[in-house]
């Protein structure tokens, strides 16, 4: 076989073509393009593998990890080639996530912090440790962070809003359902926290005066928003400059019942549409990391999400 022919060959897949277009962005690893593909580890190398043998990617390894680029030396027909297939993969409906995705991923790469995080996390449930536990862990973090305003949107019944409440300024729990907002309230009169006000309202349009807090927080509450976007967007709006928000919410999933058990309208989020809405509502230093993940089916994945007004 002529390598003009090998070389169509290899290009006549469109997971080769989506490939071949992110490594025209970027030198990537195996698992980079998992990240930003969302395809499986076995079937990326062996897409890999055929653009390899082709000559049309090369591979370039540091220790334990390879690297793969497009072939700068492939002859001026394989480069036709290539240029064409880019051609078609902006055609593809994957294209515009998949860029995303690779801008994620690239700016992750360089989050030591984040990578170091993780391994702590890995480690953390390996052996027991007395009085070692995430609960005790999230007390000592509450009392070192500074004093804010916290927005809490949909706060539920408050147990989150309780917590930052002990540290904050002040904090603002909006829920869009009467019953939790009053029990929210009673507990915090009860309780003796005066620093704690719950509000009815909605993610969307949350009753908080334009650019009055620190910190907004979504935590599992993003997915019962009809419509998300604006949920950020109305988030950006009482943030003060300079804010930040924090998202805790499910990573895109399959799981349909969650919509009759939870109530859910969304089966979780991809990061490339939860990058795309933050970008558009004006965010910046925006970080998407996977935080959890259950043992048990179905197997729900949580998503930290933190960007800055």
């Amino acid at each position: 076989m002529s390598n003009t022919l090998r070389s169509l060959r290899a290009l006549a897949d469109p997971t080769r073509l989506r490939i071949v277009s992110l490594l025209e962005r970027e030198e990537l690893s195996v698992a980079e393009l998992q990240e930003v593909t969302k395809l499986a580890q076995s079937r990326i190398s062996t897409h890999l593998g055929l653009l390899s043998e082709s000559a049309l990617v090369i591979v370039r390894r540091d220790g334990k990890r390879s690297f793969y680029r497009l072939n700068p030396d492939a002859t001026l027909v394989a480069g036709d080639i290539i240029h064409l297939a880019i051609r078609g993969a902006r055609e593809l409906p994957e294209f515009d996530e998949d860029q995303l995705n690779l801008k994620r991923v690239v700016t992750l790469r360089s989050d030591q912090a984040t990578a170091y995080f993780n391994r702590i996390a890995g480690r953390f449930d390996r052996t027991y440790g007395p009085g070692r536990s995430w609960q005790a862990f999230g007390h000592l973090l509450l009392r070192i962070l500074p004093p804010l305003v916290v927005a809490d949107l949909g706060s539920g019944e408050g147990l989150l809003a309780e917590l930052l409440a002990r540290r904050s300024e002040k904090v603002i729990a909006v829920d869009n359902s009467e019953k939790m907002v009053a029990y929210g309230s009673r507990r915090a009169l009860e309780n003796g926290i005066q620093n704690l006000e719950f509000r009815l309202g909605d993610l969307q349009s949350p009753p908080i005066e334009a650019g009055s807090v620190d910190i907004v927080i979504l935590s599992q509450a993003l997915h019962h928003a009809e419509k998300p976007n604006e949920a950020i967007l109305a988030a950006a709006r009482i943030l003060k400059p300079g804010g930040m928000i924090a998202i805790l919410d499910l990573a895109r999933h399959g799981f349909e019942q969650a919509r009759q058990l939870y109530g859910d309208l969304w089966l979780g989020f991809s990061e490339a549409d939860l990058h795309k809405w933050l970008e558009q509502s004006g965010f910046s230093d925006i970080d998407i990391s996977q935080v959890a993940k259950e043992e048990q089916p179905p197997h729900f994945e949580t998503l930290l999400v933190t960007a800055t007004r």
